[in-house]
């Protein structure tokens, strides 16, 4: 059988390259396609370093060139790797979006998603149009939070546009790189890939009109902080922390980080979760297991709000097991809890816009007003 290039790079138009929206030749990867006999040489252009991509598209070729045209067909693959540059989608806010707020936390195990999913709810019972942003890349929770496990986004066309339409949960708009992972694969990519999935999730979602943007970061402070840091304008941040030393130890890094000269996004204040625990059976009793008002005295210690205390109650745990997050039982003690942290945040971030010019984007590569709220 004669090799015909129009004819294998029509077939290339069935690949997609992991990470790609598009097909290798709509999105432009392949730039040339060669045949000499029975030779077929492909120059294939990748965006991420990351090895087991390129080998994956590399052995997608040879096995449709060999299936579909010859089976002896001596396929040579040049894949070469272009980081684009970014200053292009870095330091665009998003049309639509007043308030990007960014909850995080200096280590894991805080509860951060989980205040993040109550914040959300809230603020959507008080009249906000509401998203989250799923930005812990490597530990995804959002989808099990608002029990949207097996939902996966579609596609839709704005503006001439191809666009991923995030999925709605308690009037909340949800995008999350556990959509597109099977609950048990783990996600191994280095920083350049993950930042790439964020941008898309971040630029590449109809998020539309929204009030707020809960953008729930990993613990810590490290490479996706920054990216995040690089592509958004954020308005402020909030941080959770226990009462406990070590969570405080690293809580005080994170405010810093923050609070930094070259990353300055303000610091709407400290949540303090499971702050004390009160036993159904003693409902007047409270036992402060983790220390007692940890967080309330670093945040007058670093001179930022302290926005309340969330009791370690077991019906919170349940709630976001099963997907519902806790403070949508009307009447409940958690309700009253995340409705008062929730309006503490609407008013800080009132003032932040009142009195702050917006953040700017960070410029760094290495680590070192508001119309739509009301009062």
């Amino acid at each position: 059988m004669k090799l015909d290039r129009k004819q294998i790079l029509a077939a290339l138009e069935t690949i997609t390259i992991a990470g790609e929206g598009k097909n290798m030749v709509e999105s432009g990867a392949v730039k040339n396609v060669l045949t000499f006999g029975n030779e077929v040489v492909v120059d294939l252009i990748v965006t991420t370093p990351a090895m087991h991509i390129k080998k994956r598209a590399e052995d997608d070729i040879k096995k449709l060139i060999h299936e579909k045209f010859s089976p002896d067909a001596d396929v040579k693959v040049n894949i070469k790797v272009e980081v684009p540059d970014n200053n292009e989608v870095k330091g665009k806010s998003i049309p639509g979006i007043s308030n990007i707020i960014a909850v995080a936390s200096g280590k894991g195990g805080v509860g951060k998603s989980t205040v993040t999913a109550n914040l959300a709810v809230t603020l959507a019972k008080m009249g906000f149009k509401v998203g989250v942003l799923d930005a812990d890349i490597y530990g995804p929770s959002m989808p099990i939070m608002f029990d949207v496990e097996n939902e996966k986004p579609i596609s839709v066309e704005v503006d001439g546009k191809s666009k991923m339409k995030p999925i709605e949960s308690y009037e909340i708009k949800i995008l999350s790189i556990g959509f597109f992972t099977s609950p048990s694969q783990a996600v191994i990519w280095r920083g350049p890939m993950a930042a790439k999935a964020l941008n898309q999730m971040i630029f590449d979602a109809d998020w539309g009109q929204l009030d707020f943007l809960l953008l729930d970061l990993p613990p810590g402070t490290g490479d996706i902080h920054l990216s995040i840091m690089q592509s958004l304008p954020i308005t402020g941040a909030v941080i959770v922390s226990t009462p406990q030393a070590v969570a405080l130890a690293d809580t005080k890094k994170g405010v810093s980080m923050f609070m930094s000269d070259s990353i300055n996004v303000p610091v709407l204040g400290i949540v303090e979760n499971m702050a004390y625990f009160t036993p159904e059976e003693l409902p007047n009793n409270k036992y402060y297991i983790f220390g007692k008002e940890g967080a309330k005295s670093l945040a007058e210690d670093l001179q930022v709000p302290f926005l309340g205390e969330v009791p370690l109650v077991q019906s919170i745990r349940e709630a976001g097991d099963y997907g519902r997050p806790a403070a949508l039982q009307t009447g409940s003690i958690i309700e009253t809890v995340f409705e008062d942290i929730t309006r503490k945040i609407v008013e800080e971030t009132v003032k932040r816009n009142d009195n702050l010019p917006p953040t700017e984007i960070v410029k760094i590569t290495t680590m070192a007003g508001c119309s739509a709220v009301k009062k």
